[in-house]
């Protein structure tokens, strides 16, 4: 059962099969156990490195869940600071504020409703993936005696810490007053609790803000839509209220409220990549030089962007393991990826959609003018978005497109093989494997629509079977 619900960044599988109580009390002793072993392996020997934060997002088996996760931790010998129903950053900020060993958020993201999981982090939040302590807790969940339950010596403690989250997150946003009007969709999910909270009903606790209340029920732990904003039709109804209310703009949050996307005032979807480049370099006027991270599909504009604007652009891998990594490594202020996380130095390196909700209030503001203008000159470049191609021989088509572009292009195989003539012809490529499907994915940007299109025509057929949306 274990081999079916630890994935590589995660643990995550449908409720009650495979994923069920038996199940989170094994992964809960082993995942104390292993937190425990690293905290003491980094000297950490305060006693508050005995503490696990545990948070819970709004589903329904949520809460049965956590409850057979934190008697696991318990029966590990460590201590659980339970903080309740609450997104995911906020188990990120808390592992940090309470200086814990780490924590975990149950919770599938934007998974639907019958999926369940945990999400794990270690000392100062970082993030626990298959070789960063994955590969450990699901050995330590498999080997455990279930003679030990109900004989640790591990207490729970349950802890409000919305009043220090609010603090902590508004500390990100200054709109000076400004009137701004923005539709948030929760998808019913944890954003529905996090943002009342965090930014008041409605928007009250920030002075100027009006923010008209989308999907924001989570009480029956069910979605209106799938709760992942990176899927365009899921945004349909968010871009129609945009334009109905003749809002400034538009948020959707996914199911953990861990990602967001922006629509601007037209109810035009903004890609990450562009957002990460205008929130870069506001970060950078604000900040003075510092480096700025982003995902290697994004847009050549975020390099140009940041080096513009006087910072170092730190062409990352994908995920936010990589992500974070990135961000300790060379100290950077900001970063960002496609997928709509945005990680703050700031934030301890974490990603957050409250803080970059915070952010993105804030830098409108004082932009003065609307999204559409702040993305227009941003938004330069033709890009195919991810497009996916079906092929049992994934690495012989990577092998084909290298051969076939080694003498006009500069190669690399940072996160699959990119394939970079934009100097010399105007396109770039980059070509990934899934991980778990026979699957290759393109992401392709041109100087214009027409060389895009050549680019991709040609490139697509070495790639396999197109598969539709």
């Amino acid at each position: 059962m274990l081999g079916k619900v630890f994935k590589a960044y995660d643990i995550r599988a449908t409720y009650p099969d495979p994923l069920n109580e038996a199940l989170a009390w094994q992964i809960g002793f082993g995942t104390g156990k292993f937190l425990l072993q690293d905290a003491a392996a980094a000297g950490e020997t305060t006693p508050m490195m005995k503490n696990i934060v545990v948070g819970h997002d709004m589903r329904k088996h949520s809460s049965s869940l956590r409850d057979a996760l934190c008697k696991g931790i318990t029966d590990a010998g460590a201590n659980v600071i339970d903080i309740g129903l609450c997104d995911t950053p906020m188990v990120y900020f808390a592992i940090n504020h309470l200086d814990c060993a780490g924590g975990v958020q149950v919770t599938a993201s934007h998974n639907p409703p019958q999926y369940n999981g945990f999400k794990i982090s270690k000392r100062k939040a970082k993030p626990v993936g298959e070789a960063t302590g994955l590969a450990e807790i699901r050995k330590n969940a498999a080997m455990v005696d279930t003679t030990a339950k109900g004989k640790g010596a591990g207490r729970i403690e349950k802890r409000d810490l919305w009043d220090a989250y609010r603090e902590h997150v508004l500390s990100f946003c200054s709109t000076k007053g400004k009137k701004i009007k923005v539709v948030i969709d929760a998808s019913n999910g944890m954003a529905g609790t996090m943002v009342p909270k965090v930014f008041g009903k409605k928007g009250a606790g920030i002075p100027g803000l009006e923010i008209v209340e989308l999907y924001f029920d989570n009480s029956k732990g069910e979605f209106v839509h799938e709760p992942n904003p990176l899927v365009a039709s899921n945004l349909k109804d968010l871009q129609a209220r945009v334009v109905s209310e003749k809002a400034d703009f538009g948020i959707c949050f996914d199911g953990d409220a861990d990602r967001l996307m922006v629509v601007d005032e037209n109810g035009k979807i903004v890609g990450c990549d562009h957002l990460t480049a205008f929130l870069g370099a506001w970060f950078l006027r604000k900040h003075g030089p510092s480096a700025v991270a982003y995902d290697l599909r994004s847009s050549k504009a975020v390099e140009e962007e940041v080096t513009k604007a006087g910072g170092k652009p730190i062409r990352g891998r994908v995920g936010h393991v990589f992500m974070k990594a990135a961000l300790a490594e060379h100290n950077a202020i900001f970063g960002g990826e496609l997928s709509g996380h945005f990680y703050f130095q700031g934030n301890f390196n974490a990603d957050s959609g409250a803080v970059a909700m915070s952010v993105v209030l804030t830098a409108v503001a004082e932009a003065g003018k609307p999204m559409s203008r702040i993305i227009a000159p941003i938004a330069r470049y033709a890009q195919s978005g991810e497009m996916n191609f079906e092929i049992e021989d994934k690495d012989g088509a990577i092998a084909r497109l290298k051969d076939k572009y080694h003498d006009r292009a500069a190669i690399d195989d940072l996160d699959g093989v990119t394939v970079d003539a934009f100097k010399s012809e105007g396109w770039w490529c980059n070509v990934r494997k899934s991980n778990t499907e026979p699957l290759l994915r393109l992401n392709l940007e041109a100087r214009d629509a027409k060389l895009l299109q050549r680019m991709v025509e040609e490139i697509a057929p070495m790639l396999g079977k197109p598969v539709e949306h």
